[in-house]
């Protein structure tokens, strides 16, 4: 046996550096995960066999090394397993109930396939995403086409393209804040009409008080130019790959999807890594870190079930906690300035409700065609000023499987809130009741169709870049020194990262211990440097 890793957090990024090792060194694994739940905010919740995805994940990469990496874990729906091309198996015939062979040209007969393999596999959906704007339904991203114009009006249209051509000409330089960000790509009109008061929902403070960084993170170069010469594009091409390498993320078409939800990947991943050796400590705290000022020495660890508290001692070490956490573990302490910006970090956190319904009252607005009588979104984003209300998941069209019963509607309501709040103190039930007042007054369903719910809330969903972010390269550049301490992940790196970048860092962090180097710049660079960005 060699070194023992310790692994804080059983997340995307956590998993991934685990499963990594596992596969590429002897080493001893041990992740720590605080909740009893693995996935981190990428888990599904079964709730009387209707399952809840927290935030939306679609399986889509511009990485091949992560596209690849998924289809290793769960195939696509049918096509053969990796273990199924190893063994020369094949692929079925779903009329005669015979696989055509890999390995041959012959046609052979094989036993039933297994069905807990048939389970474990990704399905390929179509993307839909709308704006709920007006009490009407907007494409996102917008479009100019005679719908929009009909819903918008026509003066209105004229001062988006007014605004826009101005932007192009005199540009906000240098950018200041997310307001400048996005004016700068979509004009001043359409940034107060669509974005302004969404964005202000998800964090809370104004657009000018957040740095451009998010936008940089989350939209990076899509534009209203770049969004007509994709629809042109699309009138002229029929190319449907999965990778659509040269499509900016927020007009993606198709992405994959694992047929019980996300957490059904990393669940997979999870008893891959205890088959492989590993051990996964649920419901273990780490409260403490021991160092002797250049590295990690070991963790101390708090089972919040019986409280008991223990050390391990550990050669290297992975974090994907909030940073503030990490920081305020340090034993000894952190410098006083040190600490003081961990501290100033700012996460917004996060409240889905799941509502069971017998149907949406919004169908028979829809005039795009549905599948089951169902709006065909997979989420909706809510810009309606008089409701709190974010973000509407339809689960129905994220997978079939996330509904016991296809007869019924499974919707996730997003709250974006912070602990301690209104929101978030607001007992389960008068919840609910918010949620089902704010969905009748949008004219969304109707009271009595509802069936059922649940209230769901996570917290530090979204790391924050404000609060004392401006400072975090400071941060940065005092754990870096940590030469086995390796941030990772979301909050690992206090960067809004989607899942398959978080898995990035734990690959390139990964490939840096098996190379023997100590560069962690190479971590940094992922969804930054060009190669990681949505184009070449």
């Amino acid at each position: 046996m060699g070194k023992t890793v310790i692994i804080i957090g059983a997340g995307p990024a956590g998993l991934t550096a685990a499963y990594e090792l596992l596969d590429r060194t002897d080493y001893k694994v041990i992740i720590c995960e605080a909740t009893s739940d693995i996935g981190g905010i990428s888990k599904t919740i079964n709730y009387k066999g209707n399952r809840i995805d927290i935030g939306g994940h679609r399986f889509f990469s511009k990485s091949d090394r992560v596209m690849k990496w998924w289809l290793n874990i769960l195939p696509l729906q049918g096509k053969p397993s990796r273990d199924d091309i190893l063994l020369g198996r094949s692929i079925p015939l779903a009329k005669e109930g015979k696989r055509k062979p890999i390995r041959s040209e012959k046609f052979i007969t094989f036993p039933a396939p297994d069905p807990e393999k048939a389970e474990r596999v990704m399905l390929v959906r179509k993307r839909l995403s709308r704006i709920f704007f007006l009490r009407k339904f907007f494409n996102y991203p917008i479009t100019i086409n005679l719908e929009t114009i009909k819903n918008l009006g026509l003066a209105r249209i004229f001062r988006i393209g007014v605004s826009y051509l101005w932007i192009c000409i005199f540009p906000i330089k240098p950018e200041k804040s997310l307001e400048d960000f996005f004016i700068n790509r979509f004009g001043k009109e359409l940034y107060q009409t669509f974005f302004k008061d969404y964005t202000e929902k998800v964090w809370g403070v104004p657009c000018v008080k957040i740095k451009p960084e998010w936008g940089a993170q989350r939209v990076k170069g899509l534009s209203i130019t770049k969004t007509i010469l994709h629809a042109l594009k699309n009138l002229f091409s029929s190319q449907k790959s999965i990778e659509q390498k040269k499509v900016e993320t927020s007009l993606i078409e198709q992405f994959l999807y694992p047929k019980y939800g996300p957490g059904q990947m990393w669940e997979t991943v999870a008893n891959e890594i205890k088959k492989a050796g590993g051990e996964i400590l649920l419901n273990h705290q780490v409260t403490g870190l021991k160092t002797d000022g250049t590295k990690i020495l070991s963790t101390t660890i708090k089972n919040i079930t019986t409280g008991e508290e223990f050390d391990i001692v550990g050669d290297i070490f992975f974090s994907s906690m909030p940073v503030k956490n990490l920081v305020r573990g340090l034993n000894p302490p952190a410098p006083s300035d040190i600490q003081e910006i961990a501290a100033g970090l700012v996460y917004r956190d996060f409240i889905t409700v799941g509502l069971l319904l017998k149907k949406l009252k919004i169908q028979n607005a829809s005039k795009i065609k549905t599948v089951n009588n169902i709006v065909p979104d997979n989420w909706i984003y809510v810009q309606e000023r008089d409701v709190k209300l974010g973000r509407i998941q339809i689960f129905n069209n994220w997978s079939p499987y996330m509904v016991k019963n296809p007869e019924n509607i499974w919707i996730g309501l997003e709250y974006f809130c912070n602990m301690g709040d209104d929101l978030w103190s607001m007992p389960d039930d008068d919840f609910a009741r918010f949620v089902i007042e704010e969905l009748e007054r949008i004219d969304f369903i109707y009271k009595n169709d509802v069936l059922d719910y649940t209230v769901i809330r996570m917290p530090k969903t979204y790391p924050a870049y404000f609060g004392t972010y401006d400072k975090f390269n400071i941060l940065r550049e005092f754990l870096d020194p940590f030469g086995n301490l390796y941030l990772i992940g979301r909050n690992g790196m206090h960067r809004y990262n989607n899942a398959d970048h978080s898995m990035l860092t734990a690959m390139v962090a990964v490939d840096n211990i098996v190379n023997g180097s100590y560069d962690k710049n190479s971590i940094w660079a992922v969804n930054t440097e060009e190669e990681y960005h949505e184009e070449k």
